[in-house]
């Protein structure tokens, strides 16, 4: 029997204050407070530098993959706030993890790795290089990201489908079998990115040439909705229709790019299919303002890995907005009531995962995926006042070894012919006033889309 005293001391429990973050939007230290807040619960997850742990490992259920987003998401958050208390733990856990051949394919994870969570962790080491990440001596992040770009691009499989990653690396691994958006959209960005950070034209033709697969595959159709996968013994005619955030993130980042680093006839169908991109992603995966995960969030479906999706969506955006500052009066305001609505969700320092009205999962228990989200979309709305501090060359410890794979190479049409383009210098189009509008957009989807299409073709 539980004596009155306890009861009544358990049955006010629910009745103790929930302290929210504040957070002012208007106000850069009341942004930069509230990510630091967050930023706090998220790495008391990690304890890769304690001892019986292995250095830049999340502990289960996390997977691989989701400590290398993790880091990406620190080095954002140091790009943004310019808080770098946690650079030390980052640089230490991608260099340790990266393997004995510097491409991310460390032994303790190659019975499982697959290629998406390869490049995951190799868009973390290419937003170490983007931001200018200090790097010790004799290390490199573009080079690590270089090096995954180059055994992906071995991996180009043209035996199925007509081209395209698969989702698993090793034939043993259940995947296999399945080539997705998770692995081809993260290449395009992957590649799309070198191509902007370089130079090299090569990156710039694989990108194009991952775009061009992934449309004709039909993994985006003709609304800009980007789908998970399909399997390779139908090749890829039976396309699974589910709908994640993140599939959406990878490509609208890579279409931003490569809108940056093209000029005249291809710069305008970059920019027709990023804005494709942003609408339909806006229509998907914004619920009244709120980010959602519209495929698992409202039944409480969500596994482990979807919880942190709405954050790498988040980051996207920011990157977005950096090389396509024409799209930032369309993302901001949606950045804004999502950090507002998560800010509000959040308990102290601990982040749930639903921030909206609905959803079985509002004010569930936090976890990495959780803070992950809240975290990315708050320190989002530094973007306008951290700059760009990303540039078209890197040098110093940075700077990488400038090859790529022969098997990577692709001689594709409607790739950029001229110079690169500043990453804060574009100019909208006359007429544009720097944004996008929603109106008419079911209307004129579709011819976007197939205006797009004609060109990737020629």
């Amino acid at each position: 029997m539980v004596y009155s005293s306890t009861f009544f001391a358990l049955a006010a429990l629910p009745f103790l204050p929930v302290h929210a973050i504040d957070l002012d939007i208007a106000s850069t230290d009341s942004i930069t407070s509230a990510a630091s807040t967050i930023a706090k619960g998220l790495v008391s997850y990690y304890h890769g530098t304690e001892p019986g742990h292995i250095i830049g490992v999340l502990d289960a259920p996390y997977f691989w993959w989701e400590s290398g987003a993790m880091f990406d998401t620190m080095i954002q958050y140091w790009h943004l706030t310019g808080d770098e208390q946690y650079n030390d733990i980052v640089s230490q856990g991608l260099l340790f993890q990266q393997g004995p051949d510097g491409n991310f394919l460390p032994p303790n994870q190659t019975s499982t790795e697959g290629n998406d969570d390869q490049s995951t962790w190799a868009l973390a080491a290419m937003s170490a290089a983007e931001a200018k990440l200090p790097a010790p001596q004799g290390s490199s992040w573009l080079s690590l990201a270089e090096a995954v770009f180059n055994s992906q691009g071995a991996r180009w499989d043209t035996e199925t489908c007509s081209g395209g990653l698969r989702w698993q690396i090793f034939t043993f691994n259940n995947g296999y079998d399945w080539k997705n958006s998770a692995s081809n959209g993260q290449f395009f960005e992957l590649a799309s990115r070198l191509a902007y950070l370089t130079g090299n034209n090569t990156y710039s033709d694989v990108a194009s040439r991952t775009f061009r697969w992934s449309v004709t595959t039909g993994l985006i159709d003709e609304e800009w909705k980007v789908f998970d996968g399909a399997n390779v013994e139908q090749n890829c005619s039976n396309i699974n229709k589910i709908q994640l955030s993140l599939y959406a993130a990878t490509y609208i980042s890579g279409a931003a790019y490569m809108y940056n680093i093209t000029s005249g006839d291809d710069q305008a169908n970059w920019r027709t299919t990023l804005n494709g991109l942003l609408n339909q992603t806006i229509s998907t995966f914004f619920v009244d303002g709120v980010a959602t995960e519209v495929a698992c969030e409202s039944i409480g479906t969500c596994t482990t890995d979807m919880k942190a999706m709405k954050g790498l969506l988040a980051q996207r955006l920011v990157k977005t907005i950096e090389v396509a500052p024409y799209t930032f009066q369309l993302i901001n305001p949606l950045l804004q009531s999502t950090a507002e609505a998560a800010a509000k969700a959040c308990s102290d320092s601990k982040c749930p995962f639903t921030w909206g009205d609905k959803g079985t999962d509002k004010g569930s228990q936090s976890g990495v995926g959780e803070q992950l989200d809240a975290l990315s979309f708050v320190q989002a709305l530094l973007v306008k006042s951290a700059g760009n501090k990303s540039s078209t060359t890197v040098t110093g410890a940075g700077a990488g070894n400038g090859t790529t794979s022969s098997n990577a190479t692709d001689t594709a049409s409607g790739t950029h012919t001229g110079s690169l383009a500043s990453g804060t210098g574009i100019s909208s189009p006359p007429g544009d006033n720097g944004a996008m509008r929603m109106e008419g957009f079911s209307m004129g989807i579709v011819v976007a889309f197939w205006i797009s299409m004609v060109w990737l073709a020629n």
